[in-house]
């Protein structure tokens, strides 16, 4: 217990000035703006069939994309360009405390503050869209109209015939966020890593080559790349779908019973060891971490 309650102290500590920090209310301003435009799809969807929605389907239009989920977890690099956090406080803390428990806490916040950020996006997309929306959990005729037409491929929404005959809206959108978050996870421990291992530079480095690699193996991407014809298609998607973090935090390049591609508990478990090995190695570095300059900001 008592080591329980000196990791929430350094997690407090993390949090001392979050909300009155310049760049953490520019990263929530930016996502604000950011949403607005990625969600304007879902309101255009709305206005063509003049058809209310369910109030889980902006969300789930909006991020169930890769481009958007690219998009929206670049953010997060401004987010943690702080990591790990020091003030003058730190040696203080690490008097009492082993350096594994604060690294743990760092883990902790970063794993609160991701799921802040995130809540953060699924509300601001709601409200954005709540007046065409309803709370039922069943799917609206605007997703069905979209799921047996053309229009919601052309639109790279997820509302496809096979997602409504296999999940309900609140569930679709859990499991979004689920994938958002373990997605952000990995981004944020890699530049957690880096930075404790070469610096400032080298973590922003990481977190921008990780969305990079993530980009360049979209499949639509890498078909043009490798000059790949239509009907090719199936074999880059199960191979992207597979290598690619960003690909397993799409809703949309999952196994729904029809495709070799992953099913959400897999791709979760992808994610968790890419966590594990990132956690092992930063236990690793911390050993060697040089905790003798601080920032002189809390």
């Amino acid at each position: 217990m008592r080591q329980v309650k000196q990791v929430m102290a350094v997690v407090r500590q993390n949090f001392l000035g979050f909300f009155r920090n310049p760049r953490m209310i520019m990263t929530f301003l930016f996502s604000l703006i950011l949403c607005f435009f990625l969600s304007d799809k879902a309101m255009m969807v709305a206005e063509y069939y003049n058809a209310p929605m369910q109030a889980a389907e902006p969300f789930i239009w909006t991020f169930g994309d890769s481009t958007s989920i690219l998009l929206t977890s670049l953010l997060l690099i401004l987010l943690f360009l702080d990591l790990p956090k020091l003030s003058p406080f730190t040696p203080y803390l690490l008097l009492r405390m082993k350096k594994r428990q604060w690294l743990e806490a760092q883990f902790f916040y970063i794993l609160l503050v991701t799921m802040l950020y995130m809540g953060y996006v699924l509300l601001v997309t709601s409200l954005l869209c709540m007046k065409k929306t309803f709370s039922g959990n069943i799917w609206s005729k605007t997703a069905a109209l979209l799921g047996y037409s053309g229009m919601g491929k052309q639109l790279s929404v997820p509302s496809t015939v096979k997602v409504m005959e296999s999940t309900s809206p609140y569930e679709c959108m859990g499991q979004i966020v689920l994938l958002l978050i373990c997605y952000a996870l990995t981004l944020s421990f890699l530049m957690l890593f880096f930075q404790m291992k070469c610096g400032r530079k080298a973590a922003i480095g990481a977190g921008l080559g990780y969305s990079l690699f993530g980009f360049l193996l979209d499949p639509r991407v890498l078909a043009r790349i490798l000059h790949k014809e239509e009907y090719e298609m199936y074999q880059i998607r199960r191979l992207t779908g597979w290598i690619s973090p960003l690909n397993h935090a799409t809703y949309g390049m999952h196994d729904f019973g029809y495709d070799s591609l992953p099913a959400i508990w897999q791709s979760c478990m992808v994610f968790c060891g890419i966590l594990a090995v990132l956690a092992f190695l930063s236990f690793h570095t911390l050993k060697n971490y040089n905790f003798s300059s601080f920032t002189g900001t809390v």
